[in-house]
């Protein structure tokens, strides 16, 4: 994938992670961003990162002791990870309702 492309798919997908988060109440789940990284924090302190790997043309997803790998998939059009296949923000949404007791979906 051509640079300016995979710049396109990180700064869309994280922008729209970002419009997501804002809907938040701060005191149920506060975010950060900075530079390719959006990072999400929990009242209980419990961090997840999502950001860009631009050596290895991909997005990463850390939430606990878990960590996905993600490469653009251009036939479906999202992050797929590299070992099972599914969407990164599919997984995002599952890990933070999981994590919230509710429904998030991006």
């Amino acid at each position: 994938m051509q640079a300016s492309d995979y710049h396109k798919h990180v700064d869309e997908t994280l922008e729209r992670v970002q419009r997501r988060l804002e809907a938040f109440d701060p005191d149920v789940l506060d975010y950060s961003t900075s530079d390719g990284v959006i990072t999400l924090e929990f009242p209980d302190r419990t961090r997840y990162v999502l950001n860009r790997q631009t050596a290895a043309s991909q997005m990463w997803f850390a939430a606990g002791a878990r960590a996905w790998h993600y490469s653009w998939d251009a036939a479906r059009g999202a992050w797929c990870d590299d070992r099972d296949g599914h969407e990164l923000l599919e997984n995002v949404g599952r890990v933070i309702s999981t994590k919230l007791g509710r429904d998030v979906k991006f």
